[in-house]
């Protein structure tokens, strides 16, 4: 039996959020299945992306085994600090800012959390924590497709995901769970990296693949999904986690170092180059302040049809929308109005329409729109109305006033 997502347009929108830009673009780093090297991804590409001259900030979303620390090298003896707003100060370990659960439990203290309180934490790490100007925040998420995965995608903006597998059948057959959980929640999948990928030997050179070869590329390419690289066996993967100093900064010169510096460059074309429509963002209708910054060129046949990359304002009353598909999509602002289904706008257990449509003025407009998490817009009307979410899944379906493939 497969589930469903719940359906989101009945929430009511939470206020607009616009403390997040500072992030940069929200990139998660997830597996299906434990044991993949996940982290250790995370920590290399992050210092990769640092070598490039990003702003690179890692958020360890693993609350109940964090490792992350060990593998930077940050100090857990002590917790982080508070700066003059109250806001935690993240360790710095190689160029890279860094928050965890390690920093704030030890090494020996278990973190016994219930779900309510595994969100709390994963929101206070991302919005509570001094980060200063990103280009790109690192989430390195623990295993499996649940409530931290969840949670994140529906709480913030991701703009993609990179999924770590090894070759090996069982991890990639999990390893594709956890990217159609992703695209279930409507995030992109910037591709799939394989770990573990042949051993090569330190005295001769010759590689010895152990785990098989080249599953990563082939689930890759049935998916339709980028490979972004493979990454071989090192003993000194082992030495370098265990002292805090990553590969990649210890040993530049070894292939696994290489392999993480074209991952990261392939990672880097999402981050620099846009890739699709910038989040979060809180856009003022009226002055254009805050409109966010889109890429209707990154649309291509067969990308995701409920992916926007772009949001445009053709004229006072009406918002165009570019799809990730080349779809372009116009809604007329005042049947937007009308299409709210937030529970002042319609009956919860009858689904009978409260808002009478004479009520809405003709001339209503926007004052503001907002981006909710990965998913949705939030949308404040002229009205004072701005309780109502506009999943892009329900955009995406309606009869807009105008409708044009490319």
């Amino acid at each position: 039996m497969t589930s469903t997502p719940p359906d989101l347009g009945r929430r009511e929108a939470p206020e607009p959020s616009n403390g997040l830009s500072h992030l940069g673009r929200i990139i998660a780093v997830a597996s299906g299945k434990g044991g993949v090297g996940k982290s250790t991804v995370t920590t290399n590409l992050a210092l990769a992306l640092a070598g490039r001259g990003l702003r690179v900030g890692v958020v360890d979303a693993d609350l109940y085994g964090p490792s992350i620390p060990g593998m930077l090298g940050v100090p857990t003896d002590e917790p982080p600090l508070l700066d003059a707003a109250r806001k935690v100060i993240p360790a710095d370990a190689h160029g890279v800012k860094v928050i965890s659960m390690g920093m704030l439990t030890g090494d020996d203290k278990p973190a016994i959390l219930r779900g309510p309180m595994v969100a709390k934490y994963l929101r206070m790490f991302v919005t509570e924590v001094a980060w200063g100007e990103l280009d790109v925040l690192l989430l390195d998420l623990p295993p499996g497709t649940g409530d931290v995965q969840l949670t994140l995608a529906q709480a913030f903006p991701l703009s993609g995901a990179v999924i770590v597998t090894t070759p090996q059948d069982v991890s990639l057959k999990i390893a594709r769970r956890g990217l159609r959980m992703m695209e279930q929640v409507k995030v992109p999948i910037l591709g799939i990296v394989e770990n573990m990928s042949g051993f090569t030997c330190p005295d001769c050179g010759s590689v010895t693949h152990i785990f098989h070869r080249g599953g990563g590329e082939r689930i890759a390419a049935d998916l339709g999904v980028p490979f972004l690289g493979a990454v071989p066996l090192d003993p000194a993967v082992v030495d370098c986690g265990d002292a805090g100093k990553p590969l990649v900064v210890a040993y530049p010169d070894t292939p696994a170092a290489e392999a993480y510096r074209r991952i990261a460059h392939e990672v880097a074309g999402e981050v620099e180059g846009g890739g699709g429509l910038a989040l979060p963002f809180d856009w003022d209708w009226q002055s254009g302040e805050g409109k966010p910054r889109g890429a209707p060129e990154a649309a291509r046949p067969g990308g995701m049809p409920e992916r926007p990359v772009a949001v445009e304002s053709p004229d006072a009353r009406t918002l165009g929308i570019v799809w990730a598909d080349g779809h372009r999509s116009r809604h007329d602002v005042r049947d937007l109005r009308l299409a709210c289904r937030c529970a002042q706008c319609v009956d919860e257990m009858s689904g009978r329409a409260l808002l009478d449509p004479a009520s809405v003025p003709l001339d209503i407009e926007p004052r503001r729109i907002w981006s909710l998490g990965n998913y949705a817009i939030g949308i404040a009307f002229s009205d004072g109305h701005q309780s109502g979410i506009y999943p892009f899944s329900t955009l995406r379906a309606m009869q807009p006033a105008e409708v044009e493939d490319v």
